[in-house]
């Protein structure tokens, strides 16, 4: 585990991918979609990028794909960026720069 977790998030290193748990609730939250029903899955995949500016760019490119956005790209209250689409099989994916956890040459997320 890492020391990046707490009460509200935890954080666990898992090679080059960094699995972390949230509860449904809040996660449904951030992502601005409604807990209950058919449409949220409980959980979400993230992509981590470098900058700021990807987290719009990637967006575009999965709606050009065929996602939905569900949540435009905005900075959040952890202090990162981030937004979230909902690919054609109705997963939600958050695209998010963490400046607190920036990601390696190979483009692992580093957490501390």
């Amino acid at each position: 585990m890492s020391p990046a977790s707490n009460e509200h998030v935890v954080f666990l290193r898992t090679g080059g991918v960094a699995l972390s748990l949230f509860p449904s609730a809040e996660l449904a939250k951030d992502a601005g979609v409604d807990s209950r029903g058919s449409g949220f899955r409980e959980f979400s995949i993230a992509h981590n990028v470098n900058t700021r500016e990807e987290v719009a760019k990637v967006l575009a490119e999965a709606e050009k794909a065929g996602g939905r956005i569900i949540k435009p790209a905005q900075d959040v209250f952890w202090g990162g960026h981030s937004g979230y689409f909902e690919d054609p099989d109705r997963f939600l994916w958050e695209v998010a720069w963490n400046p607190m956890a920036p990601l390696n040459e190979r483009g692992e997320m580093q957490l501390p």
